[in-house]
């Protein structure tokens, strides 16, 4: 049995913070955000509401996407690393404002690559046959583990969730498979201690590894699946930086016009980067049934990750597309 993404979901806080407002109290400028980030807003929670209403919400599109009921989901994983509270983590909240009371519930923190390792342990639920509608949503509040004060990070993170919902399909090629890799040696570059509760990044260390590892995970993915990189429709990075999205797109050789850039109106939401790339390219019209899509991510840890997918096998209407597609190897790989 394979396993494809059926639907995609995604919601925002209300609050927008621009550069403008950060400007006066952290003595920077839009003009150097921008071309330094290429964010120009993000999003912030405001403290009476909560993350666990904000996933609730993206996974209800989600379902709303795929015509599923949450009577029907099987599990739900939330990739995050800013749940409401130190324990208990987010997923049995999330789960209970669905109303998938039958749903087996579960956290996962693997920083901005928890979203891809999500995915693979869903499609893995689902093509073993232990579950077979599995609800995967990166969810954070990063603002309330920011530094406000810090000039270097203070503009960098934003709050958001997205959902996939990710099930059985009977033909494409589906999540077809990914890459992921770990160096605990540099977790120094890029963390949070439980006590401070405050992001620490050596910014120019993290972009020259992201930039790498990001290059490389992807390289060796679409090599073992006998893919071209001019073969992907549209390739997803966590929205990090602007700057390491186009290092990494040129590196690979993909064109700008296939890859998603919304970091402009997010900034890095960590978790929920790619999930919110892929919800705003369906919803401009970039991802259209059957395409083949690319996606990888790097964050702290270091914890780094690509992956391949189709979208949303079930819709597509060419059968030659899909023919095609089915000969690329389903493989994981970690290093």
């Amino acid at each position: 049995m394979k396993a494809g993404i059926l639907g995609i979901g995604d919601a925002l806080p209300p609050r927008v913070v621009t550069n403008d407002d950060l400007v006066a109290q952290l003595d920077t400028s839009d003009e150097w955000i921008v071309r330094r980030t290429g964010i120009r807003e993000r999003r912030w929670l405001a403290a009476d509401e909560t993350l666990a209403d904000l996933a609730a919400s993206a996974c209800s599109a989600a379902l709303e996407d795929a015509g599923t009921a949450a009577s029907d989901v099987d599990q739900v994983i939330v990739a995050t690393i800013t749940p409401d509270q130190l324990t208990p983590g987010l997923a049995p909240a999330v789960a209970a404002k669905l109303g998938a009371e039958s749903a087996a519930v579960v956290d996962i923190n693997a920083a901005c690559t928890g979203f891809l390792y999500g995915l693979d342990h869903a499609a893995a639920l689902v093509e073993s046959g232990r579950a077979r509608n599995v609800l995967v949503v990166g969810a954070e509040a990063l603002s309330r583990i920011t530094d406000h004060d810090d000039r270097a990070t203070a503009v960098l993170f934003g709050d958001g969730a997205a959902a996939a919902l990710v099930g059985p399909i009977t033909e494409g090629l589906g999540i077809a498979g990914f890459e992921f890799g770990h160096d605990a040696s540099l977790a120094g570059l890029l963390f949070a201690e439980r006590e401070e509760r405050k992001l620490r990044m050596a910014g120019q260390e993290v972009y020259r590894h992201a930039v790498a590892r990001m290059t490389e995970a992807t390289e060796r993915l679409l090599a073992r699946s006998g893919v071209q990189a001019q073969d992907v429709d549209l390739f997803v990075a966590h929205q990090a930086n602007a700057r390491i999205i186009t290092a990494v797109a040129d590196a690979l050789g993909i064109p700008h016009e296939r890859v998603s850039f919304n970091v402009e109106w997010t900034a890095n939401t960590s978790a929920a980067s790619i999930p919110l790339g892929l919800a705003a390219a369906q919803r401009d019209g970039l991802l259209k049934p059957g395409a083949l899509v690319g996606m990888v991510a790097f964050g702290a840890g270091f914890v780094w990750g690509a992956g391949l997918t189709s979208w949303k096998d079930q819709a597509a209407l060419s059968s030659a597309s899909g023919e095609a597609r089915t000969s690329i190897t389903t493989t994981r790989s970690r290093q």
